[in-house]
């Protein structure tokens, strides 16, 4: 049985075009226990050089880069005995591309409409080399909600012209609840729900749960972004 000291962190690499998606995402990754983001770039080559010199456990791969340049990074690392599991992250890409991933060797898709903790779960799915594919965004299940919001949060929401109920949305959807679970928890229809999600992320100007997720990392919008992913 491996002792605790024994376990190693998970170490990853980001590749995606937007220096600042790489920092939110790295900060939300790092929010967890046993996860290291060791490096991050937005071209091919640069993706490919980090491999080779920091020999990372998981990479998160953009399928959105620029053309091809996602299926081209993954066609180069398949002709090289390299251990990285890659994990394509897709916003908005048709199933083509999702199937052209797996089938070049991405060992997982995830939308990133997906709830962090999802994220969280393929990174250790992929990992224990088993694979993983985009499920329903909405799929994810939260534990319990954290505590009201502090002053520091009340103040950042005042900042970005969140009312409280959208305050409520940001730590939902920070948390993994899908609209379901959001709408019966706060007594709402579902399209309320979605109305509201729509309104956030107008606001805080984002396209994705998971962008919402580090977003609400990055500027302090919820109380403990750590415990909401336990």
């Amino acid at each position: 049985m491996e002792q605790a000291s024994d376990i190693k962190d998970i170490r990853i690499v980001l590749a995606d075009r937007q220096e600042i998606f790489r920092e939110g995402l790295k900060r939300l990754l790092e929010s967890e226990p046993g996860f290291v983001v060791v490096g991050g770039a937005g071209t091919p080559r640069d993706v490919l050089q980090l491999v080779v010199d920091l020999d990372p456990d998981v990479m998160l791969l953009d399928l959105g880069l620029h053309g091809s340049d996602s299926l081209e990074i993954l066609k180069a690392l398949a002709q090289k005995p390299y251990r990285v599991r890659t994990i394509g992250l897709s916003s908005n890409i048709e199933e083509e591309r999702l199937t052209a991933a797996r089938r070049h060797g991405a060992r997982g898709t995830l939308r990133k409409e997906a709830a962090a903790p999802l994220l969280f779960k393929s990174i250790r799915a992929v990992v224990d080399d088993e694979t993983w594919t985009c499920p329903d965004p909405g799929s994810a299940a939260a534990g319990e909600m954290p505590a009201p919001a502090g002053t520091s949060v009340a103040e950042q929401a005042k900042k970005f012209r969140l009312t409280r109920r959208e305050m409520d949305i940001v730590s939902a959807v920070a948390a993994g609840e899908s609209n379901k679970g959001i709408a019966q928890r706060l007594s709402l229809s579902e399209d309320t729900v979605k109305h509201h999600v729509s309104h956030v992320f107008d606001k805080l100007g984002v396209f994705s749960r998971l962008e919402l997720a580090i977003f609400a990392f990055n500027h302090d919008l919820v109380a403990d972004i750590a415990e909401l992913f336990r």
